[in-house]
């Protein structure tokens, strides 16, 4: 099931320069963190400026792979672009977080950005005792806000609506299967619009695939973000029952899910990041991956910040402004399905299409 050309992205993020945009083989991911020759185009780093941005992550570290590493990526971007010094701290366990933010504070940071749901309250905590830093938080949104939080949210209910689509359409065995980390909302978010996804299917091409691990208010878990054996586990327990696509949305736990569909030669979906990049010894068995521009929206808030022009209002990125987005399709993708997600694509950005 060798998958190193790509379809060219049927849902990208246009002006946003995002690392999950663009043609990829597996040699190509394997170069991406090489150093650029004296001869390429890529500009040279902006002036530094007196200004620190810092960020803490959730327990899954900064290589999870997936959205703390892709929102790390954004405050690298800042420091070339931008000029701004850095500071971070890696979170090994939840009871660490409030004392982690605490510490960067104590390091003079200017901008905090803490990444992840769990990270909620500490942030609120530190943001309302420090009111001279501003603080962002990735998957999270208040409903009162103080002045210096901004929330960095993203509708990844879209986007797993069309990898749905794409895995119903896909499956041989009409049995595809998702798995969450953990059950909050900036979890479930997913799996629910991959569940719509293949109903949506089934309506349409008068089909019944089935869809293990999540059915509207109840699944499969692995209860932490960081087991990859536990993610192996479901997602082989899924194969097992006839799952010939599998979708897991727990972080580095959902590694061990890749690792599953890879040992049985069945396809499988990433998330957050363009897994052919980020996770690229997976690239074969990827139909796709579910990105989110956390990269951008982490360096325009701490732009924002720089420039004293930070509020509080949230940000929530959608296929429409690009702040979501599927990866490049798998060259195993029949083209009339490629030209379908394109289509429902359309539709969810104009309002025709509603993905709940």
């Amino acid at each position: 099931m060798k998958k190193t050309a790509r379809i060219a992205a049927v849902v990208s993020i246009a002006a946003l320069t995002l690392a999950a945009c663009g043609e990829r083989s597996n040699d190509e991911a394997d170069d991406a963190s090489s150093t650029p020759s004296a001869s390429s185009s890529a500009p040279a780093p902006a002036e530094q400026v007196d200004f620190k941005a810092c960020m803490v992550s959730d327990s899954g570290g900064f290589d999870d792979k997936s959205f703390n590493q892709t929102s790390h990526d954004g405050m690298e971007n800042a420091a070339t672009n931008l000029g701004v010094q850095t500071g971070e701290v890696e979170s090994q366990s939840d009871s660490e977080y409030g004392d982690n933010i605490e510490a960067l504070v104590s390091q003079g940071c200017n901008s905090i950005t803490t990444v992840g749901f769990l990270l909620g309250d500490a942030t609120l905590a530190a943001a309302k005792k420090h009111k001279d830093v501003d603080f962002s938080i990735v998957d999270f949104a208040y409903e009162k806000a103080p002045k210096n939080v901004k929330g960095l949210t993203f509708n990844t209910n879209e986007n797993s609506f069309l990898a749905g689509y794409l895995a119903a359409a896909t499956s041989e065995s009409g049995t595809v299967g998702t798995l969450g980390g953990m059950n909050i909302p900036t979890v479930t978010i997913f799996m629910e619009g991959f569940r719509q996804g293949v109903e949506k299917y089934n309506e349409d091409e008068g089909a019944d695939v089935q869809l293990l691990g999540w059915d509207g208010k109840s699944g499969s878990f692995t209860d932490d973000f960081e087991d990859k054996t536990k993610g192996q586990a479901i997602a082989e327990q899924m194969i097992g029952q006839g799952a010939d696509v599998v979708f897991p949305v727990a972080g580095p736990a959902g590694l061990g899910a890749l690792q599953a569909a890879k040992d049985a030669d069945v396809d499988a979906i990433w998330v957050d990041t363009d897994g052919c990049v980020s996770a690229a010894e997976y690239c074969d068995v990827l139909l796709t991956s579910v990105v989110k521009a956390m990269d951008v929206a982490v360096e325009e808030a701490i732009a924002a910040s720089l420039n004293d022009e930070f509020s509080n209002e949230v940000y929530v990125g959608t296929l429409e402004n690009g702040g979501v987005s599927l990866a490049d399709l798998s060259d195993d993708v029949d083209s009339e399905v490629a030209d379908k997600i394109e289509e429902l694509k359309e539709q969810i950005i104009s309002g025709e299409l509603e993905v709940k």
